[in-house]
């Protein structure tokens, strides 16, 4: 080998170690700080979101309750600027990084306040993430809602506006739009990656053919992968179970759990005896449940919680956060105290009776074609 090529061999050698070293460095330095977090707070812990390399505390902050007037989201929640910046805080203090919005949120004043929320507490852009998302009605017109291009691009930009933001962590298609082509909808997604509006894309409320062809499509053309899913599931409601959780985990898709608590349900107070004065089901019947199989779940979580000295709802949290198809949980609050209550799951480390007491009273029947595959004739192995 020549001289020069010597000299470039020996230049590179060097280089190439002392990434190296440095990536080392970077992994030590992200498991130090990650166990500082469950040092420091004893509760809040950080997920991988998918298959990203972006961590997520396993508690999420939900903003549906910010800004609400009248009507529907009057009903979710009326929080103003001064309520706002307290919850944001307290969560903030317990090591919680995400932050949950939609631009149809209170029409636009959720996304509004919680963006004033970070300016007023001086939190760096660099220590929190945050999601919001797009596919609702935002006007009369027929192009005002929707998954297509221009409603996907153009609702993006309003959403950093209202935030205050030059980026969004996590940008969520709402719901799916039949009316417009997953293509357009992802190619647009990716656009808005590319040019740096957004850095992770994922869906909402998806069924399990609809997110499979979308990451069938993403791959197909080196598009944004779709890195999350933001679904119901709940000890009331584990529909999901059935196609979505299986593919989620097969395809690390990550999960982000919204109304943990069935619209409060699992809290006791809309069952028999219970007392339900001015909880939101008493005024939004959402989501729906059937109360008959609820009854005894009730009961179970119940006597779980007075085992473990904690509430129901606690119970209700901790048991998703035992499911390995979940990234992160999505607790929304109109009172500190109430956030704090329901933070404090994060605590409770349920055994194996416990889970199985929970699972027991709480499984879905079996479905075609399951029966057929456990009935034990050969169909499977």
């Amino acid at each position: 080998m020549s001289q020069t090529g010597s000299a470039i061999a020996t230049n590179v050698e060097p280089s190439v170690s002392a990434i190296r070293t440095e990536m080392r460095q970077r992994e030590r330095a992200t498991s130090a700080n990650l166990e500082n977090i469950r040092k420091k707070d004893h509760i809040m812990q950080m997920r991988k979101l998918g298959e990203s390399g972006l961590f997520v505390s396993e508690l999420c902050f939900g903003a549906m309750t910010f800004g609400g007037t009248d009507g529907l989201w009057g009903k979710v929640g009326r929080l103003g600027q001064e309520d706002a910046d307290a919850l944001v805080k307290a969560a903030l203090d317990v090591g919680i990084n995400l932050f949950d919005t939609a631009n149809v949120y209170a029409h636009g004043r959720s996304e509004e306040i919680l963006g004033r929320s970070l300016k007023n507490l001086g939190v760096s852009r660099r220590d929190v993430v945050i999601a919001t998302k797009v596919a609702s009605a935002m006007g009369d017109g027929p192009n005002h809602r929707g998954a297509s291009r221009g409603h996907v691009i153009s609702e993006c930009q309003a959403s950093l506006c209202r935030l205050g933001l030059d980026h969004i962590d996590l940008y969520q298609i709402h719901a799916f739009d039949s009316a417009t082509p997953i293509e357009e909808t992802l190619e647009a997604l990716d656009t808005l990656v590319r040019a740096g509006h957004v850095r992770y894309i994922g869906l909402s409320n998806w069924a399990a053919w609809q997110i499979m062809k979308a990451i069938g499509i993403t791959r197909a053309r080196a598009l944004a992968p779709v890195t999350s899913l933001q679904a119901y599931y709940t000890l009331v409601g584990r529909d999901l179970e059935r196609e979505i959780g299986p593919l989620l985990s097969s395809e690390r898709v990550g999960l982000m759990v919204w109304s943990p608590l069935a619209g409060g349900y699992l809290t006791g107070k809309y069952s028999a005896g219970g007392n339900a004065a001015g909880g939101r089901q008493t005024e939004l019947d959402f989501p729906p449940i059937d109360r008959i199989r609820g009854e005894p779940l009730i009961a179970v979580l119940k006597a779980v919680a007075e085992k473990h000295s904690c509430s129901q709802a606690q119970i209700a949290i901790a048991w998703l956060l035992k499911q390995s198809v979940v990234s992160t949980v999505i607790i929304g609050a109109k009172r500190v105290e109430q956030l704090q209550e329901n933070i404090r799951a994060t605590s409770i480390d349920l055994d194996d009776d416990d889970m199985a007491k929970l699972d027991a009273v709480s499984r879905l029947p079996v479905e075609y074609p399951g029966w057929l595959l456990n009935a034990g004739n050969g169909h499977s192995r």
